[in-house]
């Protein structure tokens, strides 16, 4: 099934418009219907009371969640078209000439200089509640330098860069955060040993701090006993 990501904005739009479309001040009285489907097609587009914002709200993530986010899979070939960041391991509190200085030292023992670090995607990091949209990409393909998400033993997805990759029948990489002081090695995670399989995406695009509204979405869910509802990456 091809589906063009033209068309598929276009329906993101319009369902947002649609979730947009609740009564103004001012605007002239509707009548109340008195069917029961009617009832409810009211209190969903029409009332204005805090039960029928809330129903928006959940009703707005429900589609997101089953169909723009299973539509941008589609579109991006990866079970994760889109995560949260939760951690700051991919951050940086400098500029880029004062980060290399005080990073430079790890980077020339794995062979990686700070021309080539320099050209990397997303060579100043990125932050805690940033938005990161992937790709799907052949093991093969990736690069040292890219920024990938990929699954460990622990309950969420992981987004850190390639530091090095090797070919052992199979592709094994090695990644880092950027604000790590060095890989990450326990009995959830081993960065020394990142398999093809455990690849999701690469990192294409970065939205910044927009995935607070997420996080926070979550915490809240959590905080009621729910937990179905989360694809944060660290």
């Amino acid at each position: 099934m091809n589906l063009k990501p033209q068309a598929f904005l276009s329906l993101i739009f319009s369902l947002c418009d649609m979730l947009g479309k609740k009564k103004k001040t001012g605007r002239k009285e509707l009548k109340k219907p008195t069917t029961w489907h009617g009832k409810l097609w009211y209190f969903i587009w029409h009332d204005n009371s805090m039960w029928s914002w809330l129903v928006n709200i959940l009703l707005a993530y429900l589609i997101i969640k089953f169909i723009v986010y299973p539509g941008l899979g589609l579109i991006f070939s990866t079970h994760f078209p889109i995560v949260a960041v939760v951690s700051n391991s991919m951050e940086h509190h400098q500029g880029f000439d004062e980060w290399w200085t005080a990073n430079e030292d790890y980077y020339l023992g794995v062979n990686i200089t700070k021309a080539g670090f320099d050209s990397y995607p997303f060579k100043n990091g990125f932050n805690r509640g940033d938005i990161m949209f992937l790709v799907g990409k052949e093991p093969a393909d990736i690069k040292i330098g890219y920024v990938i998400v990929f699954q460990s033993k622990k309950p969420y997805p992981i987004i850190h860069r390639v530091i090095k990759k090797d070919n052992m029948s199979m592709w094994v990489f090695q990644t880092k955060g950027d604000n790590n002081k060095a890989q990450i090695r326990d009995n959830e995670l081993d960065e020394t040993r990142v398999l093809e399989k455990q690849i999701l995406g690469k990192a294409v695009l970065r939205v910044p701090y927009l995935g607070y509204v997420k996080i926070w979405f979550v915490d809240l869910m959590q905080l009621a006993g729910i937990s179905s509802f989360s694809n944060p990456a660290n």
